[in-house]
């Protein structure tokens, strides 16, 4: 089961994602509280081990109805100068040289999801996607004062109260803060605030601390639920990646149109989706308009939304459309997407 914040390149509109494949969905996960319909009781008391502390084992996703705070906290990045124009270099290239594009690991980018997490007294391993993982310090040790730069960094937690505080130091300069292409240097130190309120859900705060590329500390909100009854799949980029050999032009390439201010109007709103694989859940996502441009904001970036025609817009790969209904209202976005079109409805 891989989980996916962009769902077509780096940089993606995140809005819409997909939770792809899972294995073991008939075989339950054993030894986690259930309802009487036999679904885990994602509102069942946390678990904690034996010393006492908070146990954040098992299989995690994001939680797509709680990006709204996410995707706001994610506009807040302040850069330093020659840190946002290295980004405004990556997207004007369409994000080609992303870790992501290139099968490389993400290190500290912010908006790579969790999978699993394996718990001991004295270490905490985070599981991401395909073999990629974060060793955490549980044992009493320090921060390396001088660690020798690597892609994931270096790692070590203490608790305050039911709170997991860990600190991370060691992240060489090849990987990103985010999905938008900003830069970081050795200085970075990301701390993380971990809390699980009940059996069903992990609450992560995350703050970001780079004197050399960011003007302030930048802190974003993440929040996962309980994925039972299934375990991750493998998952090797290198093995088929074909996504650079398509990442051609430029984003200036893509000039648009102009249309009305009174007819974008009509798209501005609030609006929600149920993900295909997920039709439980309901996803919100806003459409704004703000001065004779729209942009789309969910639990990413908010993002520019270019006219192709009066109807049909593009961000960054995604192609969406809006449809007008028997009313006349266009109460319909339709985003057409690699693993096919999803289909969100304004909010009532």
């Amino acid at each position: 089961m891989r989980h996916s914040r962009n769902v077509v390149i780096v940089g993606a509109v995140v809005a819409f994602s997909f939770c792809a494949e899972a294995q073991w969905l008939d075989y339950k996960t054993p030894g986690i509280p259930r309802t009487k319909a036999g679904k885990a009781d994602l509102t069942a008391p946390a678990p904690h081990l034996a010393n006492g502390k908070p146990d954040f084992s098992g299989v995690w996703r994001n939680d797509e109805t709680a990006g709204a705070a996410t995707g706001k906290a994610l506009d807040t990045l302040k850069a330093k100068p020659w840190a946002e124009a290295i980004a405004k270099k990556r997207k004007e290239e369409i994000f080609r040289d992303a870790p992501a594009v290139l099968c490389l690991p993400p290190g500290p980018e912010i908006d790579t999801g969790i999978e699993k997490i394996i718990q001991t007294s004295n270490m905490l391993v985070l599981l991401y996607g395909g073999s990629l993982y974060r060793q955490v310090f549980l044992d009493g040790r320090s921060l390396e004062k001088d660690p020798n730069p690597d892609w994931m960094g270096y790692s070590v937690g203490h608790w305050e109260g039911d709170t997991l505080v860990i600190e991370s130091n060691g992240f060489n300069e090849r990987t990103w803060l985010d999905g938008m292409g900003h830069p970081h240097t050795e200085q970075l130190r990301v701390t993380e605030r971990f809390r699980r309120p009940d059996f069903g859900h992990i609450d992560v705060v995350t703050t970001m601390t780079d004197p050399g590329a960011l003007e302030a500390p930048w802190t974003v909100p993440f929040k996962y639920v309980y994925d039972a009854d299934t375990e991750p799949l493998e998952y090797v980029c290198n093995e088929n990646e074909r996504d650079k050999a398509h990442l051609i032009g430029k984003a200036s390439d893509e000039k648009g149109i102009t249309v009305d201010r009174a007819v974008l109007l009509q798209y501005a709103g609030a609006f929600e989706y149920h993900p295909p694989e997920r039709p439980e859940l309901t996803v919100p996502f806003e459409i704004t308009l703000e001065d004779g441009q729209l942009f789309i904001s969910g639990d990413g970036p908010k993002t520019v939304l270019t006219a192709l025609t009066p109807t049909q817009f593009s961000s960054n790969g995604v192609t969406f459309d809006f449809v007008k209904g028997k009313d006349g209202k266009f109460n319909e976005l339709v985003a057409h997407i690699v693993e096919g079109d999803i289909k969100a409805v304004r909010k009532k």
